[in-house]
């Protein structure tokens, strides 16, 4: 199967990426949008009519958008970009993990599928990104997992990181990479305080108390929630 092609500018790729990672299927609002992408509202308004002029997007009440099915194959495409290099970045060249998705960002715009390709073969083909995302494959297909917030382990359960999600936020991909809340590390809940929004953890054998902010975008694979 031949690569999607691709909307020629780098606004439409990101704006595509933000709707497939936002929405989940489901319609995304301009306001969430504009947060997301840090642009105002208008613009958003602007970009999103020209994305339905093209079918890459439809709307729906108050302007909200949704992937098109050639929208969404754009957007897994930009996305299997981002995390090849964000993978190449890390693995090759000994990034840190937790310092690499601008980076990523700025050069998923430039790279030619030739190049994509040799990354992905000189790699050997890898299914996650250092953040613990699943790759799409060269036809657009993204592993589904049922995962769920690290907060709602229960007191005494035990667990593995899957996902850290939030990689443009820096202060707290290094926050994590402290404690050791990195894809992978066995997790044991200690106890939940679910009214005050306070958690004990442990952490490869280390302990951390953190307010539920603290741990949001930390997600563990919901098969792995019960005592072990």
């Amino acid at each position: 199967m031949p690569p999607a092609p691709m909307p020629a500018s780098r606004s439409r790729e990101n704006y595509l990426k933000a709707l497939l990672q936002l929405g989940a299927g489901e319609p995304v609002t301009v306001t969430v949008l504009a947060r997301h992408l840090r642009v105002s509202a208008p613009s958003v308004t602007n970009m999103l009519a020209r994305l339905a002029e093209e079918r890459l997007v439809s709307l729906g009440a108050r302007g909200a958008a949704q992937l098109s099915s050639a929208g969404e194959r754009a957007a897994l495409h930009v996305l299997r970009r981002h995390r090849l290099l964000e993978t190449f970045l890390v693995r090759v060249l000994e990034l840190d993990w937790s310092d690499v998705h601008e980076d990523a960002e700025e050069l998923e715009h430039h790279v030619s599928e030739r190049v994509l390709d040799a990354l992905d073969r000189f790699m050997g083909h890898p299914t996650d990104d250092p953040h613990g995302h699943p790759i799409p494959d060269r036809h657009g297909k993204l592993e589904r997992r049922a995962l769920a917030p690290l907060a709602t382990l229960p007191a005494g359960a035990r667990a593995r990181v899957r996902e850290v999600r939030g990689g443009d936020d820096r202060a707290r991909m290094a926050r994590w990479k402290r404690s050791g809340l990195v894809p992978g590390a066995p997790v044991r809940m200690l106890e939940a305080n679910t009214e005050e929004g306070v958690y004990t953890l442990e952490i490869a054998g280390r302990r951390l108390v953190s307010g539920r902010d603290g741990l949001e975008g930390v997600l563990i694979d919901r098969r792995t929630r019960g005592n072990t």
